[in-house]
């Protein structure tokens, strides 16, 4: 199969969809791979790292897109970018289709095959390709957040982790899964008080069991919710409701009781955020304010640390991109339920349910549009 790899071309997305030893590994079971030159620029690799593993280099992303049978990307294609794909090429990426009816609608126009690595699964109900990127932004919430609590960043002054005599900063996480979990372990680490909030018992004891009294615990309710995050000096939204849009957890009304100067990191901006008040930052305007609330909203948050979330992605994706090139994507998909729920886009027509119910558009099941 003729892999390609073009450019991302999204505002300061460095990230790059194969790494040279995935190319590598590509091209050891006999496939090739198109690289467009510079495409791993970002993260400090040259064409000349690609060349040596085994990729042809192409001059613009026309070329990749023209030749590929299947494209690997990280972030979901721009509109000049779904005009280039064409009917029955292969697209494997992150998408977030369910905040992006426009989009979805490129992609549907296509005729392309919309594969999206958030919402592919595993045999533990896990989400694989998300998580790598979730361990990174939950990790990096705590950092953004500190960093917004000082005041030249209009921030309340706040240490997270206090010092002697003075009390360490509140830290409320709004659901405790891998972007939750990874954010309690930072903010734990740098001593602040930390409460994790989610609707599942189960995960609560979970969370109990590996953090021990370190962490505090809370059921969400609108009332815990409420609470929490009104008495708090950092607030991160990491709740997920896969492939379809966030919940809206916390309302304006809420957060004009925080004290002024005090931080939400939405970390669930991909799918439209879950603070009432929240829309998509880039990183290089990475903050706006609310009612004295600073919000960081970056919609593609690992990109930040754009050569560890590169490589880390790759470790993820690359044996579902051998599983599409060794076998075609049809087989593929067949042969594997966990990555057939990865479909989102199939020829035209919408085959995620979240994302159709979210778009109120018409859905076809999966395994109708392969004819399984």
């Amino acid at each position: 199969m003729q892999i390609g790899v073009p450019k991302e071309i999204k505002k300061m997305e460095n990230r790059v969809g194969l790494v040279p030893a995935s190319v590598r590994e590509l091209v050891h079971h006999g496939h090739k791979v198109l690289i467009e030159t510079g495409a791993g620029a970002g993260i400090g690799i040259d064409d000349a790292a690609y060349k040596k593993a085994g990729a042809k280099i192409a001059p613009d992303a026309a070329a990749v897109f023209k030749k590929a049978d299947m494209i690997v990307k990280v972030k979901e294609p721009q509109a000049v970018e779904c005009r280039m794909l064409r009917p029955g090429q292969v697209l494997f990426t992150y998408l977030h289709l369910a905040a992006d009816k426009d989009q979805t609608l490129g992609l549907t126009k296509s005729g392309c095959i919309g594969i999206a690595y958030e919402t592919v699964t595993d045999a533990r109900g896990g989400l694989p390709l998300l998580a790598p990127m979730s361990e990174v932004a939950g990790r990096m919430a705590v950092q953004v957040g500190a960093h917004c609590l000082e005041k030249a960043q209009g921030g309340s002054g706040v240490l997270l982790g206090g010092v002697p005599g003075v009390p360490a900063a509140k830290v409320t996480i709004i659901g405790g899964g891998v972007v939750g979990t990874n954010a309690a372990r930072m903010a734990m680490g740098l001593e602040a008080a930390v409460t994790v909030i989610d609707k599942s018992i189960h995960r609560l004891y979970e969370l109990d069991l590996q953090f021990g009294a370190k962490l505090n615990t809370r059921y969400s309710t609108v009332d815990a919710i409420e609470e929490l995050v009104t008495s708090s000096d950092l607030v991160i939204g990491a709740v997920l409701v896969p492939g379809a849009a966030a919940p809206r957890l916390v309302t304006r009304a809420m957060l004009k009781q925080m004290r002024p100067g005090s931080v939400v990191v939405d970390v669930a901006i991909d799918q439209g955020g879950c603070f009432e008040t929240s829309h998509a930052t880039t990183h290089d305007k990475p903050t706006y304010v609310v009612d004295g609330v600073v919000h960081y909203c970056v919609a593609n948050m690992p990109g930040g640390v754009a050569r560890t979330s590169a490589f880390a992605l790759n470790n993820a994706t690359l044996p579902f991109v051998l599983a599409l090139a060794n076998k075609g994507y049809r087989k593929a998909l067949a042969d594997d339920v966990h990555l057939r729920r990865g479909l989102n886009i199939h020829t035209g027509k919408v085959t995620y349910q979240a994302v159709a119910e979210a778009l109120k558009m018409r859905y076809q099941p999966a395994e109708e549009a392969l004819g399984l």
